[in-house]
């Protein structure tokens, strides 16, 4: 019985993912085509000649239909063909693939140092409910939560690299090879940290303290078990499902390119990339980023609610 519930969840998320992903290609597509502007006048130069915008018009077919380019270039993202750049005449995909390799590395690190912290000091709080050190870890982190990553990246780059001198404060000069110069990764990954962990933590908390509240943890308590094993081996799991969903939304939002971040750090990610598209018009960059990051996200929600539904199996019956 609970096998099959298994696999109807399985089931029915598969096809909202298929639903969404759908929804994606037709709304990145319908919003490009919404820009203002022409891109044919944008790649012609500051002195358009009008024959010059009518041969790049044709070259980019946009002189068809719009529905005749949209299942054109959705036939090419079934075959992973994701466009060609107006710009360069490159494919998007090497786009992809040379932003890809920095923005994965800050989001591998950030995730490395997020689980354990959030997780320790969320736990730490609760087991501490009410007294010193869970007023302290309350405090400190929605005192960090509330600082913009912008501001925060100023302040790091100001005092710790300018003044202090101990960091680098860009990745100028670094290239892609980012892990061969892990001092250019220090200010970064802090910036990416501070927030999820913040959040992170808080949901930890939230949830250990309700779980221990719980009759089923309380009775284990009354059973003589030990504290250390109520805590970790029944609390935890529980107050783990809504952390797992947000550790989801986090792994999104870092792989998606974290344009703030790397523009104010010069690392040339998948947000640096999306940032020269735009200012160059380069309508099939955008479309092809837009699409993958769509995806990106209905995997990765698809896959902690997977998770989630392992953790706390009761969630079948409000799915």
């Amino acid at each position: 019985m609970r096998t099959s519930g298994l696999r109807s969840f399985v089931a029915r998320r598969l096809l909202l993912g298929a639903a969404q992903t759908v929804a994606v290609v037709l709304l990145v597509f319908a919003l490009t085509e919404a820009l203002p502007g022409d891109a044919a006048v944008a790649l012609a130069g500051d002195q358009p000649d009008p024959a010059r915008i009518a041969a790049i018009r044709e070259a980019m077919d946009l002189d068809r239909p719009a529905y005749e380019r949209l299942a054109d270039w959705a036939a090419g993202l079934t075959h992973g063909d994701l466009g060609t750049s107006l710009a360069s005449g490159r494919p998007v995909s090497q786009y992809l693939g040379d932003g890809f390799g920095p923005t994965l590395l800050l989001a591998s690190l950030t995730l490395a140092l997020l689980v354990p912290l959030g997780l320790g000091l969320g736990v730490l709080a609760a087991r501490h409910e009410g007294r010193l050190v869970d007023r302290l870890v309350s405090s400190v982190t929605l005192a960090v939560y509330a600082v913009p990553e912008f501001a925060l990246g100023v302040l790091l780059v100001t005092v710790v690299a300018l003044k202090l001198a101990w960091l680098p404060p860009t990745a100028v000069g670094y290239g892609t090879d980012l892990l061969a110069h892990p001092a250019a990764l220090v200010l970064p990954v802090l910036v990416l940290l501070s927030r999820p962990v913040c959040s992170l933590s808080r949901l930890v908390r939230a949830g250990m303290v309700d779980a221990l509240a719980a009759p089923y943890a309380v009775h284990a308590r009354r059973c003589g078990l030990p504290g250390a094993r109520v805590r970790y081996a029944h609390a935890l799991p529980n107050a783990l499902a809504p952390a797992v969903q947000q550790l989801a939304r986090t792994a999104d939002w870092l792989l998606c390119g974290v344009i703030v971040v790397e523009a104010l750090f010069v690392i040339p990610g998948l947000g640096t990339v999306l940032l020269n598209a735009v200012a160059e018009r380069d309508v099939p960059v955008v479309q092809g980023l837009a699409v993958v990051f769509g995806v990106l996200t209905v995997l990765l929600n698809l896959g902690a609610d997977l998770v989630a539904h392992r953790l706390t199996p009761r969630a079948e019956v409000a799915a």
